[in-house]
């Protein structure tokens, strides 16, 4: 694992050095912005492989030449078994998108309802606690 986290840290900084010669000899606005997007996406991906390496003492099971496939076994998260929030975050993106076409005002109400569903999509499983209530 501390292999991962190494080889993106070292891409971030391979990057961010090729964005500032590429930004000094062609001062091509697109160029530098792509190579910029890449040096931060090996940063949040070598961050996250840090991070993880961290937490797990750096040792996983797919580095264990003898580890069993159950070694890798564990709760993965939790599932929604049915829920109709995705239908309205589907919806109100694809009305976001289409009102860049017609007309600002669909977007902004779009954008509004997008906001709302994603809301509701997050937070659909979080409940207050009834015994904070009596």
């Amino acid at each position: 694992m501390k292999f991962g986290y190494r080889l993106f840290i070292f891409l971030f900084i391979f990057y961010a050095i090729v964005t500032g010669v590429y930004a000094y000899f062609a001062q091509e606005p697109v160029g530098i912005v792509a190579l910029a997007l890449s040096a931060g996406l090996a940063l949040i991906i070598g961050y996250y492989f840090w991070f993880i390496n961290r937490r797990t003492g750096g040792v996983l099971p797919e580095d264990n030449l003898q580890a069993e496939i159950a070694d890798g076994a564990g709760e993965l998260g939790f599932f929604s078994p049915h829920s109709w929030w995705p239908l309205p975050v589907a919806l109100s993106a694809t009305a976001a998108g289409v009102g860049l076409i017609i007309g600002w005002w669909l977007t902004l109400i779009a954008v509004g309802a997008l906001l709302v569903s994603v809301l509701g999509f997050v937070l659909e499983y979080e409940r207050p606690s009834s015994s904070s209530h009596h």
